[in-house]
C-alpha cells in the first residue's frame, strides 16, 4: 500500500492503469472505475486533466475505460467512467439518469462527488473536467452541460436519442423555460460559452425504433417531436438551438456508421487533444 503526499487516502496497485471498480462513497448503489496513466508519480507534483466518460443504456463503463487508455497515455490525462446500473428508481428503469435527476435522485451530485473523490485520491488539474457520452450518455453530457456548464472544460455530444433544445419556449424536457423551478438555477449561457462543445454522430444512424415517442410513452409532453424523427435530425437541431445562443458547436459525422460509437471515438479523442491544447499557457 501506497500513500499520496498531501491525500488522504492509501493507494494500492489497483489504483493505477485499468483501475478496480469502486462504489461511490456519496451512493454506494453506483460505481466507477478509472485508467491512470502509467507515468503517474505518487512523488510527483505534475498534474493530470479529468475526461468523465459515460455510458450509453448499455452500461459499457469498463469498455469505454479501456477505449480511452490510449488517450489517457499520449495526453497525460486520467479517465473517469461512472455506472449508473438499471432498475435503481424502479424495475426495469433504463433511462432515468438520462434526464440528470429522478424524484430525490440526483445523478449529477452522484458524478460531481465521484469527481471530488478522484481529486482527493490524485492529482487532478483545474476545477472543470472533459466529458463524452454516447447514445444515453449524450442525453446526459448535453443536459449536464445546462446544468453544470463551470464544472466543464469541453462537452462531447454523441448521437443522443431525445435532446432538450436550448429553448426558453418549451418547458424541460422539451426545452427550458421552467428550468430554474426544477434545478434551482438559471441556465448560466454566458458559462455555456466559454465550454467547448462537440456533436458526434455516424451518418447512417436514422434508425426510429428506439427513440420515437408517442403519447403512451412516458417522455411525451408537448413538442416531443419538435428536434426531428432520428437522431442526425436531432443532434443538428441541439447544435442549430446552440449557435443561436452563441454557443459553437463542432460536428462530425463519419460516413457510412450507425449507431455505433467504436468509430466515433477518434472524433472525440481528436477534439479532447484540441481542447486540452488551447486550455494550456502558451
Amino acid at each position: 500500500m501506497r500513500k499520496v503526499p498531501g491525500h488522504g487516502r492509501t493507494l494500492s496497485y489497483y489504483d493505477f492503469g485499468h483501475t478496480t471498480v469502486y462504489a461511490s462513497r456519496f451512493d454506494q448503489r453506483f460505481a466507477y472505475c478509472a485508467y491512470v496513466p502509467q507515468d503517474y508519480d505518487e512523488d510527483g507534483d505534475r498534474t493530470y486533466p479529468l475526461a468523465v466518460i459515460v455510458h450509453g443504456t448499455e452500461r459499457g463503463m469498463q469498455r469505454y475505460r479501456d477505449a480511452f487508455a490510449d488517450f489517457a497515455e499520449a495526453h497525460g490525462v486520467i479517465v473517469l467512467c461512472p455506472l449508473f446500473p438499471t432498475g435503481i428508481c424502479f424495475p426495469g428503469d433504463l433511462s432515468s439518469y438520462k434526464a440528470l435527476r429522478y424524484g430525490d435522485l440526483h445523478y449529477d451530485a452522484v458524478l460531481l462527488d465521484m469527481v471530488e473523490e478522484m481529486r482527493e485520491r490524485y492529482r487532478i488539474a483545474g476545477d472543470r473536467v472533459m466529458m463524452y457520452g454516447f447514445s444515453g450518455g449524450g442525453h446526459f453530457t448535453h443536459r449536464f452541460l445546462y446544468l453544470h456548464p463551470e464544472r466543464l472544460l469541453a462537452a462531447s455530444i454523441g448521437a443522443p436519442g431525445v435532446v432538450t433544445l436550448l429553448d426558453f419556449e418549451h418547458d424541460w424536457w422539451v426545452g427550458l423555460r421552467n428550468f430554474e423551478a426544477l434545478f434551482g438555477k438559471p441556465v448560466d449561457v454566458e458559462a455555456m460559452r466559454k465550454v467547448a462543445v462537440q456533436a458526434v454522430i455516424g451518418a447512417a444512424d436514422t434508425e426510429t425504433w428506439e427513440i420515437t415517442i408517442t403519447p403512451d410513452d412516458a417522455w411525451w409532453m408537448p413538442g416531443a417531436d419538435l428536434a426531428g424523427a432520428n437522431r442526425n435530425d436531432r443532434i443538428r437541431a441541439l447544435k442549430q438551438s446552440l449557435e443561436a445562443q452563441g454557443i459553437p458547436v463542432r460536428l462530425d459525422v463519419e460516413p457510412g456508421v450507425a449507431h455505433d460509437d467504436r468509430t466515433l471515438l477518434k472524433h472525440v479523442k481528436a477534439f479532447f487533444a484540441e481542447t486540452l491544447a488551447a486550455s494550456r499557457p502558451a
